[in-house]
């Protein structure tokens, strides 16, 4: 797969069949679009345009709220998995956003990229104000010189699929919800740093993870069953993402205790990969208690791992 971060370098593909959208967590919606734009690629090429940072992030600065599914890193690698021919990432800026429909499809569209055919998801819009969609293009098709297709919302949205209901779902503790609407496990990755060490006092040491981007979504407080990727080898795990209110704590943290390992690997990178909500945080009476619990969720966390 190509990658192209400016618009500027991209330009004249062989019939490009392509499509646009922030592609936020590159779930089951987004795969039926994928899978529909290499459907009709035939003898072309496949095009996908994608925008960073989020235009909400961009639009609406004073509100921090909105937390991604994915990094960049994390959205290009899922895209290049679906094998995607090119990626173009526009960045988004308040300048891009006032580009009118016409000026996108004209400039980048027709005369950057040479389009053949473009597919949309169900009432996707473009342009300042949101003024282009489906409608607007069909109208308009022979004038720009491209076939224009919108995929049927009964195709992608049985279920209502949208990167904010994955969001909400993470968020609330519904990680069963959330895992069948991606069509995968949901993930992050950080690096390991210095914690308080109090795991391991109790037989449980863990490994304390700082996410880089702080845009990153991190789910609901609890302790999750999770695979662990450290340097391309897997091992089982439990997490904990919370404010360990047994011991006071005061910020909030994300420690995984992963389960045969013993190596010392602060500033190293881990990717955990939630496969099961356990229980939600909650207070103990004492170490003691907490240890008797953390027992219980290290057996209920290797059941749940078994055949993942």
């Amino acid at each position: 797969m190509k990658i192209y971060k400016q618009i500027e370098e991209i330009e004249n593909i062989k019939n490009a069949v392509v499509t646009i959208g922030t592609f936020d967590g590159v779930h089951k919606a987004h795969q039926t679009i994928i899978g529909r734009l290499k459907d009709l690629k035939n003898d072309g090429e496949t095009v996908l345009i994608t925008f960073f940072p989020h235009p909400r992030m961009v639009l609406n600065p004073e509100n921090q709220t909105i937390k991604m599914l994915q990094t960049l890193s994390e959205r290009i690698a899922a895209i290049e998995k679906t094998g995607i021919d090119h990626l173009l990432i526009i960045p988004f800026t308040k300048e891009f956003a006032e580009l009118s429909a016409e000026q996108f499809t004209n400039d980048i569209l027709v005369n950057r990229i040479g389009t053949k055919k473009l597919i949309l998801g169900y009432d996707h819009h473009f342009g300042k104000n949101r003024e282009g969609g489906f409608d607007y293009l069909k109208a308009n098709e022979s004038r720009f010189g491209f076939e224009v297709e919108e995929i049927p919302r009964q195709e992608i949205d049985e279920t209502t699929i949208s990167s904010s209901k994955i969001r909400n779902s993470l968020l609330s503790g519904d990680l069963k919800s959330a895992t069948e609407l991606l069509g995968y496990h949901y993930s992050f990755k950080g690096e390991v740093v210095k914690g308080k060490q109090l795991g391991r006092t109790i037989g449980y040491p863990t490994a304390n993870i700082e996410i880089e981007e702080k845009y990153k979504l991190i789910p609901q407080n609890g302790v999750y069953a999770v695979n662990v990727n450290y340097k391309n080898k897997f091992f089982k795990g439990m997490l904990n993402i919370g404010f360990r209110p047994t011991v006071n704590g005061i910020d909030r943290t994300i420690e995984v205790n992963i389960f045969d390992f013993d190596k010392e690997i602060y500033n190293e990178t881990l990717e955990l990969e939630l496969i099961a909500l356990i229980r939600h945080e909650q207070k103990f009476d004492g170490l003691e208690a907490l240890k008797a619990q953390l027992a219980k969720d290290k057996e209920t966390s290797k059941s749940l791992l078994l055949n993942s």
